[in-house]
Formats: C-alpha cells, structure tokens, sequence
C-alpha cells in the first residue's frame, strides 16, 4: 500500500533553485539566457504549428524596463540576440552597437559576426534613410525618435533570425551615439511601409504582411505573437480596407466612420473624418 506524497516543483531560475548560477544574473541577462537555454524547444513548438513564421512578444517592462513591446531578435552570424521594440511608425531598423555613447550594455559586437558589412555612400540603401551623411564611404543617418531622443548611427547589413526564419542581408542602423529618454535599450525593429523597413525588404519572404497580438501590460512572459507572412492567420475575421496618406506613405491609415461612448453613437458627421486624397489631411 503506497502513501500519497507531495513534490515540490520550482522553477530552473528560482532563487532556491540548484541549477541557478552561483553569481546571479540581472533580470535583463536572465531573461535572455532563459530564452537562449529554450531555443530547441521553441524550434520543436514552431515545428509543431506548422513551421509558422511567428515571433514572441512581450510588453517591455517586465524584461527591459521599458513601456514598449518587444521581440526577441537575433542579429548577425552567429546570432546575438536582442529584445528589440516593435514600432509599426517608424522605418527604419536599429541596434546599439560596441562602442556606442549613451547605450545601454546589450550590444550587438559587429566584429563577431561573419555576415556583417557596412552600406557604402550613395548606395541605394543610403538614399532611402532620413538625413543620411558620409564618413568616409560608409553611410550614416541621423534620427530623431519620439521627439526627444536623438540618435547617430552607421548604416550596416547583416543577417536577422526572427524565430526560425534566417533573414540575410537586412540593412539596419548601427547606433554610435544615443541621447534622450525614449530609445528602446537594445534597439527597434521598424515595421512600418518605408523602403527599408522589415516588411519593405522582405517582400518576397512575408508578401508585406504581418499581424500581431499584443499581451496584457501586466503579463510577465512572451505571450503575445507577431505573425510575418499571408499564411495561417485567421480566416473568419472583420476587417477594413488600409488608406494611403501621401504626405506621409509609410504610415497606416484607416477610414474611421463613427465614434461611440458605450452604446451611444457621438453625432459628429461621416465627413468630418475623411481623408484628403491630395492633402493627407482629414477635412
């Protein structure tokens, strides 16, 4: 005759734990060796939905402290990884680099990628950034980011790995030099409709579409998903046709037609929210 019995379950990471490292990690280091000691079995889970091209998102506090969502991203040949914030308003992809002023420790090390190359001066890839300047023959680019943060950085390419999928030759920002409140600490991945962000230069990769779900802010994991590709999203789902503004292209736009408070419809005519062909300006 067997006794019932009661086993204690604790976490690999738990303070108690026999397997946590003897130095303890930051949070940030904890959470990105977590994410790197979980690869296999995220390629496994990944195999098992149908190799969907889907990236975890987590609400940027409970990881880096700041108030963005972010993904993790593998940047170069090997991979680095980096928590980069989603941002579906800006174009342009960036990174800290070694020897950065005013970044944050999580860095990527260009000298240890074998894929890494800088984007020469008067390349197409140069022409397309904002503000771009020439040291040398490389290509640079200046940005302002939420108005009050200023960034300098070395245009480069190099390869990204979003979950199972190797992505080569993106072309993205190398931050130099960063100052201001609101630049997300291991970088951005842009996803908006500019040249030379992640859904422009992958379009016969994902055909320029992509969907996300974005978790609770009070969530402490990677439970929201960032889907890349036309494939596996939901059939049965509302939606409403994307406008373009031509006074700013890269952004989304859509065609609002009402605005309630609970169930009351606010009396505000239809016209009073359209969009100005010519202009981009709503009437």
């Amino acid at each position: 005759m067997h006794e019932d019995s009661t086993l204690q379950v604790i976490h690999a990471n738990h303070l108690f734990s026999p397997l946590r490292p003897k130095i303890p990690l930051s949070w940030e280091d904890d959470v990105l060796q977590m994410q790197s000691n979980d690869k296999s079995r995220l390629q496994y889970l990944s195999s098992r939905a149908l190799d969907r091209p889907i990236l975890p998102i987590a609400f940027g506090i409970s990881v880096t402290h700041n108030p963005t969502y972010v993904a993790m991203v593998g940047v170069g040949t090997p991979a680095q990884n980096l928590l980069l914030a989603l941002d579906t308003g800006t174009n342009a992809a960036w990174v800290p680099c070694s020897g950065c002023i005013g970044c944050s420790s999580a860095i990527f090390d260009s000298t240890m990628s074998s894929t890494f190359r800088t984007v020469a001066c008067g390349s197409p890839q140069c022409n397309q950034v904002p503000h771009p300047s020439c040291d040398g023959n490389s290509c640079g680019l200046n940005l302002t980011y939420c108005g009050n943060s200023h960034l300098t950085a070395n245009l480069i390419q190099d390869t990204l790995t979003l979950s199972d999928n190797v992505i080569p030759g993106i072309t993205f920002g190398c931050i130099q030099k960063t100052d201001g409140p609101s630049i997300p600490a291991q970088g951005l991945l842009g996803l908006d409709q500019g040249p030379i962000s992640l859904i422009s230069q992958t379009p016969s990769i994902y055909q320029s579409t992509f969907s996300y779900c974005l978790p609770s802010y009070n969530s402490s994991g990677f439970t929201g998903s960032l889907k890349l590709g036309p494939k596996y999203h939901p059939i049965h789902i509302k939606s409403t046709p994307l406008l373009r503004n031509p006074t700013r292209p890269s952004l989304y736009y859509v065609h609002a037609v009402a605005v309630s408070v609970g169930a009351n419809v606010v009396n505000i005519p239809p016209s009073a929210f359209a969009l100005d062909p010519n202009t981009g300006d709503v009437n």
